[in-house]
C-alpha cells in the first residue's frame, strides 16, 4: 500500500466532510437572494459559520469565508495594512512566512529575522516593532518545518506598539489547541483541506473592529470584505471537518507525535539532520539529506510508494532553495537537499515502516546520481 506523507501539503477528504457537503448540494438557492429557497441556503451558510466560530472559539461575525488559507493570508495582510497603514507606514511579517504572506515584502514589507532554530527572534522583533508599524504576522505553525513560533510573545510587543497582529493558523489547525477568542489575535486565517475538508475553502477570523480593505470588486459578501457567492456545500463541509478535527485533537496529537518521531529516528538512522524540533508541532518533520538532490530523492521514494515533499505545495511545482531553512541560516545547497514529512488522521506506524524500507536504498540511488 502506498505511504502517503504529505498531510500539511492536503489531508484527504473524511467522509463526515463529504456527507454534509453531499447534504449542503442538495439546497437549492443562492445566499444572497431574498426568496425562501435564497433563505434556506443563507440559512445553512450561517449555520456552517456557527459552527466552525463554536470549534475556534470565535463569534460567528468574526468567521470570513474564502478560497483558502491563501486568500485569508492575502485579505488579512494587505488589506488590514491598507486599512492601518496611514501614519504608520510599516507592515512586518516573520522570514519564514508561507509565500501568502511573505509576499508582502514584495509590497513594502518589512522581515522578521529568526534564530537559526527555526524561530522568531523576539529581541529582534522587540526593537523592530515600533510606533510606525500597522500590522505584524507572524505563523503559529511553520508549514515546512511545524517549528510552533513564539505567537504570544510577538502578540504582546504588537500591543505595545498599537499594532494590530496576524497568524497564519493553517498548519495548527487540527494539531494544536486554537482558541481565537483567548489568543487576543486580531486576525487568523485557517484553511479546510489541511483537516479533511475539501479543497477550496478557507477562513478569515478577524475581530469586528478590525478594518479590512477589500482586494476585489463585487457585491460586498463577508463583510464588505470578500465579494463573490459563498459555497454553501464547501462552507458546511470544512465546518463538519474543522469540528471533528478539535474534538479529536487530545487523541490525536499524542498519536501523531509519536509516529514523527519515529519517522525522525528513521531518517537520523540514515544520515538525515533534522531542522524541525521536538518541541514542534506533531505531523511534521523536514530534514536534511547531504549529497542528494531532493527532487532526486522525492521522485525515487514516489517510485517506492512513499509519497513527500519538497516543502510549501504553493510553488506551482517548481523547486527553489526553501526560503524557510535559508532564513534560518542553511545554505543554499541545504535549502535544496531538504524533505518534508508530514503526517495526518489517516497516517500509521504502517507508514513509518514503509518509510524504513524504502528510503536508504533511495537514498543510495540518489547519491549515485549526485555524483554523476
Amino acid at each position: 500500500m502506498p505511504s502517503y506523507l504529505d498531510h500539511a501539503a492536503t489531508s484527504p477528504l473524511r467522509p463526515e466532510a463529504l456527507e454534509a457537503f453531499t447534504a449542503a448540494s442538495a439546497v437549492v438557492g443562492n445566499p444572497a437572494s431574498l426568496h425562501r429557497p435564497g433563505q434556506r441556503a443563507r440559512s445553512a451558510l450561517e449555520e456552517a459559520r456557527e459552527e466552525l466560530a463554536a470549534a475556534l472559539g470565535a463569534h460567528p461575525t468574526e468567521v470570513i469565508w474564502t478560497s483558502g488559507g491563501s486568500e485569508a493570508d492575502s485579505l488579512a495582510v494587505l488589506g488590514a495594512w491598507a486599512a492601518t497603514r496611514a501614519g504608520r507606514p510599516r507592515c512586518l511579517v516573520s522570514a519564514v512566512e508561507h509565500p501568502a504572506v511573505r509576499g508582502a515584502v514584495d509590497h513594502g514589507a518589512g522581515l522578521l529575522p529568526v534564530t537559526p532554530s527555526g524561530e522568531v527572534d523576539v529581541e529582534a522583533a522587540a526593537r523592530l516593532i515600533g510606533a510606525d508599524v500597522s500590522l505584524v504576522s507572524v505563523m503559529w505553525v511553520n508549514n515546512e518545518t511545524g517549528i510552533v513560533q513564539p505567537v504570544e510573545q510577538v502578540r504582546r510587543l504588537a500591543v505595545r506598539a498599537g499594532a494590530l497582529m496576524h497568524s497564519d493558523a493553517v498548519q495548527a489547525l487540527g494539531h494544536l489547541p486554537l482558541d481565537f477568542a483567548a489568543s487576543g489575535l486580531d486576525l487568523l486565517s485557517v484553511s479546510a483541506h489541511k483537516v479533511g475538508g475539501p479543497v477550496g475553502v478557507g477562513a478569515l477570523l478577524g475581530r469586528r473592529s478590525v478594518g479590512l480593505v477589500p482586494l476585489g470588486l463585487g457585491g460586498g459578501q463577508e463583510r464588505g470584505v470578500r465579494s463573490g457567492t459563498a459555497s454553501v456545500p464547501l462552507a458546511a463541509a470544512f465546518a463538519r471537518a474543522t469540528t471533528l478535527a478539535v474534538a479529536e485533537l487530545a487523541a490525536e496529537a499524542p498519536r501523531l507525535t509519536a509516529l514523527r518521531d519515529a519517522i525522525a529516528a528513521v531518517v537520523v538512522g540514515v544520515g538525515g539532520r533534522l531542522n524541525s524540533r521536538q518541541d514542534g508541532a506533531p505531523h511534521i518533520v523536514n530534514v536534511t539529506f547531504d549529497g542528494v538532490r531532493a527532487d532526486d530523492l522525492l521522485f525515487l521514494l514516489d517510485q517506492r510508494g512513499v509519497h513527500a515533499s519538497v516543502g510549501s505545495a504553493c510553488r506551482a511545482g517548481v523547486h527553489q532553495p526553501s526560503e524557510v531553512l535559508l532564513a534560518m541560516g542553511r545554505t543554499p545547497d541545504e535549502a535544496t537537499q531538504s524533505l518534508r514529512f508530514s503526517l495526518g488522521r489517516g497516517s500509521s506506524s504502517a507508514d513509518v515502516e514503509a518509510l524504513a524500507r524504502a528510503l536508504p536504498p533511495a537514498i543510495d540511488q540518489a547519491r549515485a546520481a549526485f555524483r554523476a
